[in-house]
């Protein structure tokens, strides 16, 4: 069985090399590939349509690498063009900001031409829960801020007190702080109290008008601005506005609650009023 297994693959062997020379004659005599070269041709046509098949695919897959590199350095490029653009807006919006303040700062010196004022920036605020105070980048060395000066917004609006005075930084103690106190006016009826700072209303945020007389009439929504008595304000600084109105525990005498005309923990730069006309006119 050896010997026919044998015998057949030298036979198969010999056909084979039989056919690569009849091949080789036929393309160098005839010029022409023969017809065994046809056959050939044939049966190996799925083997080199494949070979093309594969041959495009790496093409292709070869462009797409090539096309993904060109899209990733355009993104790239953009990228670095949307963060100049958004720096460039920063800076422009701060520009702006600025330009709005210094503006600000023009038309509160020609409302008040009173007031003589020290512009100040908000460096941080204190961490205790017991008080309501910031610090600001001023002081004895750098200003003529004093203690007890009254520290306002732009617009007028009452922030609170300097309460101590270091060489290059102050402190400031805000209306919500329980040591917080001023003399005031309320409504249009021209009603006289005493606004206060209060440690359980300092937690919602809220201030008191306390020892409101029995005449006057004080409503819910009525502004409150000080008085000027005193001489620790010029009169007309805007505090803020009655939420409510209360009868004491004891059930003698009313308080009300007020709410600070504006987000006192979202005010950056402010003014210290360092001098002030005051007013002979004011109730005492």
């Amino acid at each position: 069985m050896k010997a026919l297994f044998t015998k057949k693959s030298i036979i198969i062997a010999s056909i084979a090399a039989l056919i690569a020379v009849i091949t080789i004659v036929s393309i160098n005599v005839m010029g022409t590939s023969g017809p065994v070269t046809g056959i050939a041709n044939v049966v190996t046509r799925p083997v080199r349509a494949l070979a093309a098949q594969v041959a495009s695919t790496f093409e292709r897959i070869y462009s797409s690498v090539y096309r993904y590199d060109e899209l990733m350095e355009q993104h790239e490029r953009l990228l670095r063009r949307v963060a100049r653009m958004e720096m460039d807006f920063r800076e422009a919006e701060y520009l702006r900001e600025e330009n709005d303040r210094l503006r600000r700062l023009v038309d509160f010196r020609e409302r008040q031409p009173d007031y003589e004022h020290e512009p100040v920036s908000l460096v941080n605020w204190s961490s205790s829960n017991w008080a309501s105070s910031f610090t600001i980048n001023r002081g004895y060395a750098n200003s003529d801020i004093e203690l007890g000066n009254g520290v306002t917004t732009e617009y007028g609006v009452l922030i609170g007190q300097v309460s101590e005075v270091g060489a290059t930084n102050s402190t400031v103690i805000t209306v919500l702080d329980t040591t917080f106190s001023a003399a005031a006016f309320f409504g249009d009826r021209g009603g006289t109290a005493t606004i206060r700072g209060d440690f359980n209303q300092m937690r919602n945020g809220l201030l008191v008008l306390d020892r409101i007389d029995d005449e006057d009439v004080v409503l819910p929504g009525d502004s409150v601005v000080t008085s000027g008595a005193g001489d620790l304000f010029p009169a007309g600084l805007v505090v803020g506005e009655v939420v409510a109105v209360h009868r004491h525990p004891t059930g003698i005498g009313r308080y009300a609650t007020v709410r600070p005309m504006l987000e006192i923990a979202t005010v950056n730069h402010m003014f210290v009023i360092t001098d002030f006309e005051l007013v002979d006119d004011v109730i005492s």
